[in-house]
């Protein structure tokens, strides 16, 4: 029997392609008729995967999730190092798909690689001393730490234009024009001086922590 000339449809292959459609083009180029198009397939075959476009949505917003590192809860020598080092798998996979970070900052919903997430943060803590209600502020804490930093780029906001700055109005942004030309090291080194001085705090209520 011959060989089909494209793969089968599967879940796998529509959340794929549509997290390739919206990385490429953001998350209004994501619809029905255009992933269909992309897949080579009719419309109405991807409601045998998926019944509308939310269900979709949500499953390519967990496939993000699923890219973050929770192994560094398995067996962790400390919350603090294993929170630094979730920290940093949760933006980068944030980074990687910026589109749809909007959509993950509403939180993880019925997401199970999203729920996973927030359960292995919260054990995390719990485990290592703190109080449930303030693990629970402190997950969310994070998470408003990391999604807010993957939102956009502080360095990219500044017109790369000197005349711009230089005016009475603005006396200390004579440099700013140059801010963009080294986006990544200055969003980068934002990120890790802010979660490093968060858990520089959250250090020390730990240390205020009861016996």
């Amino acid at each position: 029997m011959a060989r089909p000339r494209t793969p089968l449809l599967s879940r796998e292959r529509i959340i794929a392609a549509a997290l390739a459609l919206v990385d490429a083009e953001g998350l209004a180029a994501l619809s029905t008729r255009r992933l269909a198009a992309e897949l080579s397939v009719s419309g109405p075959s991807l409601y045998n995967h998926f019944a509308t476009k939310d269900e979709l949505l949500d499953a390519v917003v967990d496939s993000v999730m699923g890219e973050v590192d929770l192994t560094v809860f398995d067996a962790p020598d400390d919350w603090r190092t294993a929170l630094h080092a979730w920290a940093r798998s949760y933006r980068a996979a944030l980074a990687a798909h910026p589109h749809l970070v909007p959509v993950l900052a509403q939180g993880p919903g019925r997401r199970p690689h999203a729920l996973r997430l927030a359960d292995a943060v919260f054990g995390c803590l719990v485990e290592a001393g703190w109080p449930r209600g303030q693990a629970t502020r402190i997950g969310a804490l994070m998470r408003y730490f990391v999604t807010g930093s993957a939102l956009g780029s502080f360095a990219a906001g500044f017109p790369d234009d000197a005349a711009l700055y230089d005016t009475a109005d603005y006396p200390h942004l004579g440099d700013a024009h140059r801010l963009a030309e080294h986006r990544r090291t200055i969003d980068e080194g934002a990120f890790e001086t802010g979660l490093d001085a968060l858990l520089d705090g959250l250090e020390l209520r730990y240390r205020r922590l009861p016996a």
